[in-house]
C-alpha cells in the first residue's frame, strides 16, 4: 500500500489559507476581541492626576510637572489624552502659558 502524505487542517476548525492573515487568536494578543473588531482591548478610565494627589494650585515654576502636559512640538496636550479634569486643565493651561512667557518652557521646538 502506498503511503499517502496528507496535511490535516488545524484542530481549531479553520481551513488553511494561502497567503492571507492567519485566522484565530494572534500570539500575544489581548483578550476581549469580539466579532466586528469592537472592543479590542479594555481602556482604563483616566483620572485627574491633580485631583488624586490633591494638588489645588498648579505652580508655573515646576517645569518638570508642566512638561508632562506639553507635546514634543510644544503644543498643550488635550484633556481627552491626559485625563485631567476640566478645572485643572484650565489651570494647567494658564500655568503653561505663564511659564512660556517667562521663558521656562519653549513656545515651539527647533527643527
Amino acid at each position: 500500500m502506498p503511503e499517502e502524505t496528507t496535511q490535516r487542517a488545524p484542530e481549531t476548525g479553520a481551513a488553511p489559507t494561502q497567503g492571507g492573515p492567519p485566522s484565530g487568536p494572534r500570539p500575544g494578543g489581548r483578550p476581549g476581541g469580539g466579532p466586528g473588531g469592537r472592543g479590542k482591548f479594555f481602556r482604563r478610565k483616566k483620572v485627574c492626576k491633580f485631583c488624586t494627589e490633591k494638588i489645588d494650585a498648579i505652580p508655573y515654576r515646576d517645569v518638570r510637572l508642566l512638561q508632562q502636559f506639553v507635546a514634543e512640538r510644544g503644543k498643550i496636550v488635550p484633556r481627552r489624552l491626559t485625563g485631567v479634569c476640566t478645572t485643572h486643565q484650565r489651570r494647567l493651561t494658564r500655568a503653561i502659558k505663564q511659564a512660556r512667557n517667562i521663558a521656562l518652557l519653549p513656545f515651539a521646538t527647533r527643527h
